[in-house]
């Protein structure tokens, strides 16, 4: 998967809430829960898991959108809804950020599917591991590492 040239900045689609990312990500995701569909308006939603401290909000203030806790944030301009990213109760390390708000998506793919029991029958990813649920959580390490070693 190739690596994005950091930073990499992106923004809301009005453009008065922009963001960066400063660190590599931690890895790729597309989530075909419920949630997620009725959230993006389609079939799953995409995800890429920055470690927290790296990622800025370099204009305007977020706000909370779609789910408010208490499991997780739904974070997004407050004028044009558009979902940004979302911060998971309990998860300090990273933060789940909406590839598609990046300037340049050309790098992203999705590396893990997960909650494919919700899947609808015509959607596929090309990503390499699929789980019906989530993946175990004593997996994370070993799926990042694997992400890494085919940058």
């Amino acid at each position: 998967m190739p690596t994005p040239s950091l930073p990499l900045d992106g923004s809301c689609r009005c453009g008065q809430v922009h963001i960066r990312i400063t660190k590599p990500p931690l890895m790729t995701a597309a989530c075909h829960c419920r949630g997620c569909q009725k959230m993006s308006s389609s079939a799953f939603s995409l995800t890429v898991m920055v470690p927290a401290d790296g990622l800025d909000v370099t204009k305007g203030a977020p706000v909370e959108c779609g789910t408010h806790g208490p499991n997780q944030d739904h974070m997004g301009c407050p004028h044009c809804m558009s979902w940004m990213f979302t911060r998971i109760t309990g998860i300090d390390a990273f933060v789940n950020v909406r590839p598609t708000m990046f300037d340049d998506t050309s790098w992203f793919s999705p590396f893990i599917e997960t909650m494919t029991s919700a899947r609808l029958p015509w959607a596929t990813t090309p990503a390499r591991h699929s789980y019906v649920e989530w993946p175990p959580m004593d997996r994370f390490e070993e799926l990042i590492a694997e992400y890494h070693a085919q940058g």
